[in-house]
């Protein structure tokens, strides 16, 4: 069973950085794509970062390039989101997600793709 835990979430001023962390736990698929998603209040869910498991690529919205950067510790199986210079916008709850066999480019556009959800971390940027 695949289980992703986030953490991390917080309020922050605009300007301000955060960095969320997402342990997982029980992924066998082959290849498997992990990203963050979120969803702000009366807003769809939306992709921000994705990364193939075990490699360096790495996909961005563009909504957050330059400012988020997504890696990963394979080492302990957790995934993070470094969020700089952050803005009013960027609020909202935060999922870690992972697509067995999915684009990692265009799981960001398609969340509907995602085979597991973490319960989300709250992102509250004050201006």
């Amino acid at each position: 069973e695949v289980q992703l835990a986030e953490s991390g979430g917080g309020s922050v001023q605009a300007g301000g950085s955060l960095r969320l962390s997402c342990a997982t736990s029980g992924i066998t698929y082959s290849g498997p794509c992990l990203a963050w998603f979120r969803q702000a209040p009366g807003k769809e869910r939306e992709g921000v970062a994705s990364i193939y498991i075990n490699r360096d690529s790495t996909y961005y919205v563009d909504s957050v390039k330059g400012r988020f950067t997504i890696s990963q510790d394979n080492t302990d199986n957790t995934l993070y989101l470094q969020m700089d210079n952050l803005k009013p916008e960027d609020t909202g709850m935060y999922y870690c997600a992972v697509a067995g066999y999915y684009s990692c480019r265009n799981l960001l556009h398609n969340p509907s793709a995602v085979d597991d959800w973490g319960l989300g971390t709250l992102v509250t940027v004050s201006s």
